[in-house]
């Protein structure tokens, strides 16, 4: 059975590392898994916009997500924790009160940095946010992915010899977990 995945990921950098590291993740994943990514440019959440008629690219996350089987979190680390972005993203699919579209999706969260550490502070952090959203979140594998500058090949594979079997290994982990979750 095909499951859709909403992908979310925290940064709007046009050479995003996590954006490309989200298209390889997509190229390892078992064929079972379908990827739509989340257009993440829109406003930062305010109450005082949620009319009957919010930003029209906070409705398509929303619906983006409500649609999806499962939703992937790709995020960068700054300053020891997740992007604004990633946590606006969060917000506002988690608002209005009672509309919370994550509620019991499954999902993963996966860091990459250019740091050795591959962003850990913002997984947690990540993990941390969506605990209280009810989002049946992957706890193992983890994955803090250091980027290095041959990470990637031309076609924006991942490239990196001992990441790419790795990661192939948690996407089918994800797949696992999805069918877990759904059951």
């Amino acid at each position: 059975m095909t499951r859709s995945v909403a992908v979310i990921v925290g940064s709007l950098a046009k050479d995003s590392i996590n954006r490309k590291l989200a298209h390889g993740l997509a190229k390892l994943a078992p064929a079972s898994l379908k990827f739509d990514f989340v257009d993440m440019d829109m406003p930062l959440y305010n109450l005082d916009l949620e009319t009957s008629t919010p930003p029209p690219a906070w409705t398509a996350l929303r619906e983006k997500v409500k649609a999806a089987d499962a939703v992937l979190f790709v995020t960068p680390e700054y300053n020891r924790s997740m992007s604004g972005t990633m946590k606006n993203a969060i917000d506002v699919a988690s608002r209005p009160w009672g509309k919370n579209v994550l509620d019991k999706k499954p999902a993963a969260a996966i860091s990459a940095s250019v740091g050795a550490m591959g962003g850990f502070g913002a997984n947690h952090h990540l993990r941390q946010s969506v605990s209280v959203l009810n989002v049946a979140m992957m706890p193992s594998p983890e994955a803090f992915i250091h980027v290095t500058p041959t990470f990637f090949a031309a076609d924006g594979s991942v490239a990196d010899e001992k990441a790419a079997p790795y990661l192939k290994k948690i996407m089918e982990a994800f797949a696992a977990w999805i069918e877990q979750q759904l059951k």
